[in-house]
């Protein structure tokens, strides 16, 4: 009889949980959070964007002649200005002055075969070989001009030498030199305005350097691909720097005017980022429910900011307060 007593107590215990279990769940189901909204809609705005980078000579040139050897003489220091066709460096004369040697002889002997063909008394064997050495030759010692006595393919200025006089050359290059009259730079353009940018644009730069002052660029090449891990493209700018106040290594901002845009502008507190990423989402409601919608920034307007994503359109029930309790398909209840 006892037993049979405990049986009944256990078994109504068990129903007992589970349907507390149940309410729980049910509970869980059904829970619903407050949250405020608004209803988009489209703003006009005057597209800017503004990105940072560092300048670089628009040509750079490092002078490491393809011989190695003793290095006669370096004709420059750093911070030279030197002009295209300059003296930069005199490597050792020994291999160029043997060949031009050579080459004299060979230019007479070349002369002399050609009147034996011309009599007969040579032969035309005879002729093609020393036609074929003659030019072997000339080709070696115009390389060897070039690599003994090195000159400076553009105008720019020296910007580094790691050798003196009379050092042994090892491959590291003598100086290098590079361009500053003209400057180019790399930025990098989030990818939501590629079918904006085009080759020929015009923009602006500012340094700190220079309070108030701006400098005109222009974009030179866009680049046809996009980085999948940053979602950016690269442009190449170039600008102009005849007054020598921009040198490379300088950091600067880039602002580009991009025309009027209609789109979409929300809250900056209302856009979450997801934890341990750089991915940002949103939250909109739809039949009751909260959905969330991964989005891209776009500019920033003080305490706004453009989102993009084909969710985010006119007419949608966009959550502004409360996001943060949210979670996808949760039931909401909007508040005033």
């Amino acid at each position: 009889m006892k037993k049979n007593i405990l049986y009944i107590f256990a078994a109504l215990a068990l129903i007992a949980c589970g349907k507390k279990t149940e309410s729980a769940a049910n509970a869980e189901e059904e829970r619903v959070e407050q949250v405020r909204t608004v209803v988009l809609q489209p703003r006009e705005i005057e597209r800017e964007i503004s990105v940072s980078t560092n300048l670089q000579g628009y040509l750079t040139q490092n002078v490491a002649p393809s011989l190695t050897g003793k290095i006669e003489h370096i004709y420059r220091e750093v911070g030279d200005r030197v002009t295209a066709g300059a003296d930069l460096v005199r490597m050792d004369q020994t291999q160029y002055k043997t060949t031009k040697i050579s080459m004299a002889n060979l230019e007479i002997e070349k002369n002399r075969v050609e009147q034996l063909l011309k009599t007969g008394s040579a032969t035309q064997q005879q002729y093609d070989q020393i036609i074929t050495q003659y030019n072997s030759t000339k080709e070696q010692l115009e390389f060897l001009e070039t690599n003994t006595y090195v000159k400076a393919p553009f105008s720019g200025v020296i910007s580094a030498k790691n050798y003196e006089d009379g050092e042994l050359y090892s491959g590291q290059p003598i100086l290098v030199l590079t361009q500053i009259s003209k400057l180019k730079a790399l930025v990098a353009i989030p990818e939501t305005y590629f079918p904006l940018f085009k080759e020929g644009m015009k923009l602006t730069l500012s340094s700190e350097i220079y309070p108030g002052k701006t400098f005109p660029a222009t974009v030179e090449i866009v680049y046809p691909t996009i980085d999948p891990s940053s979602h950016t493209f690269q442009c190449k700018i170039v600008i102009p720097n005849g007054s020598n106040l921009l040198r490379p290594g300088m950091y600067v901002t880039t602002t580009i005017g991009l025309g009027k845009a209609q789109t979409i502008v929300v809250p900056y507190q209302s856009v979450e980022k997801l934890v341990g990423a750089n991915d940002r989402y949103v939250f909109i409601v739809e039949d009751g429910r909260a959905k969330r919608v991964a989005v891209e920034l776009g500019q920033r307007f003080d305490q706004d900011i453009e989102i993009i994503a084909p969710e985010i359109k006119a007419g949608v029930e966009f959550v502004t307060t409360g996001q943060h309790k949210l979670v996808d398909g949760v039931k909401v209840n909007v508040v005033e």
